[in-house]
């Protein structure tokens, strides 16, 4: 009976050393697949530190272009003055900056900046010193009586003028008309509301040199005439 009962006492023991082991052993297998895990996890947020996240697409805004060429309707035009627009056709000119149109007399041309010969053979231009597109005030633009200005004899106070720019369209209602010498320089003085002044010379049908100038000036339409 002692002998049996020693058995079974040792077999306990020996059975609770196991569980203890087995115990023992699964301590140390989830310590060391936690250390493991962690430097798992320390790794990839590294890793997410020092790669840059890729940056969100973003589609390029359209770019609003003005046109540089424009049918060309010269039935008024003087003769010479054709053959030094056809000759104009040759040379490169940087883009416009705007496209003047006046729907009454059926003009639509480019505005070039300066108001040099070879420029306003080609088309109208932004005269040096008056307001810019992206800073409107008094907006001077020059043109040749006997080309594509020569239409401004048959505007009249209450017409509309409009500008396209890269950013949209403005239209302008011509509220002045007037004939002025070349020294009247005051017509491009600069105004609080965005104005538009187109100067001509004078008179429209002179042989030679014309002595007056052709000022057809128009408000942003909403603004009251000054």
């Amino acid at each position: 009976m002692n002998r049996t009962l020693r058995i079974l006492q040792w077999s306990l023991i020996g059975l609770g050393l196991v569980l203890i082991g087995v115990f023992i052993a699964a301590l140390v297998h989830r310590e060391l697949g936690s250390r493991s895990a962690m430097r798992d996890f320390e790794a990839a947020r590294e890793a997410a530190r020092t790669t840059p996240s890729p940056s969100p697409t973003v589609e390029p805004a359209p770019t609003r272009v003005l046109p540089s060429e424009l049918p060309v309707d010269s039935t008024l035009w003087a003769q010479g003055r054709i053959a030094k627009y056809n000759e104009s056709l040759s040379h490169q000119f940087a883009a416009p900056i705007a496209v003047l149109r006046i729907p009454k007399i059926g003009l639509e041309v480019p505005v070039l900046d300066g108001t040099d010969d070879l420029t306003l053979n080609r088309a109208v231009g932004r005269i040096e010193g008056t307001a810019t597109i992206e800073n409107m005030g008094n907006l001077g633009i020059a043109g040749h009586r006997d080309g594509y200005f020569r239409g401004l004899k048959d505007v009249a106070v209450g017409d509309t003028i409009k500008l396209e720019t890269l950013t949209g369209e403005l239209t302008f209602v011509i509220d002045k008309i007037s004939i002025v010498m070349p020294t009247d320089v005051h017509v491009l003085a600069p105004t609080e509301r965005p104005t538009i002044t187109l100067v001509g010379c004078y008179p429209f049908y002179y042989v030679g040199k014309a002595p007056q100038r052709y000022v057809v000036r128009a408000t942003l339409q909403g603004s009251p005439a000054s």
